[in-house]
């Protein structure tokens, strides 16, 4: 029974890996946020070499997918914050992903500093994998991320949402990069999403437990 398990995911890695991602995603009963929600902009990071890997790891997924359960979460956070700021939105980096996109990222950083931020697919993977989980922030009226004191995965600790009072203090991030943080993680967190430590951009929609419990993953 092991063996028929480790068959039939390879055979669905391979299937996924060169077939309509997109169409895949909804199948398995994802929703496109963007579609509910069109004020709302997607840029997959993971879908080009700008991001830490150096390489396009997304191949068929053009749209930010996630769970109903999130979806509902984030297009609450987002009527949050166009209340509170006319003309600001959204911008999604990343939502759900399948376990054959993170076998990809994990392959690309094992062995390296960077396996603290991707998650181990033999433990399961993370919440990504669910479509619990959303990467994010706010561009304002034109267009422009708010300065949010690093880039987009960045992994070093002025990324870090543990210790901001320290780092403003040292001088490390400011004191508007400070707000625009509190203000983003403030709507999430209103909106029923969590916050982690070492990403200020990570946002999940409820614990590794629940997902792990409630969802199926997303092979």
């Amino acid at each position: 029974m092991k063996y028929l398990y480790v068959i039939l995911s390879f055979l669905i890695s391979v299937f996924c890996q060169g077939q309509d991602l997109d169409g895949y995603m909804a199948e398995r009963d994802l929703v496109e946020v963007s579609a509910m929600d069109t004020t709302l902009r997607v840029d997959l990071v993971y879908a080009t070499a700008e991001n830490f890997l150096g390489k396009a790891v997304y191949s068929g997924i053009t749209r930010a997918w996630l769970h109903p359960d999130a979806a509902s979460k984030l297009l609450a956070a987002h009527r949050l914050l166009k209340e509170e700021h006319p003309g600001w939105r959204f911008v999604i980096y990343d939502a759900a992903r399948p376990m054959s996109v993170q076998k990809k990222m994990w392959a690309l950083v094992r062995g390296t500093d960077k396996t603290n931020y991707v998650s181990n697919p033999a433990n399961g993977g993370g919440l990504h994998n669910y479509g619990l989980a959303v990467d994010l922030t706010i561009l304002d009226e034109k267009g422009m991320p708010l300065p949010m004191g690093t880039p987009f995965d960045y992994f070093g600790e002025e990324a870090h949402t543990n210790n901001e009072e320290a780092l403003l203090e040292n001088g490390r991030i400011t004191r508007t990069e400070y707000g625009n943080r509190r203000l983003l993680r403030r709507l999430m967190r209103k909106a029923g999403f969590r916050s982690i430590l070492y990403e200020w951009w990570h946002f999940n929609a409820c614990t590794r437990q629940e997902a792990r419990q409630s969802y199926p993953v997303i092979d």
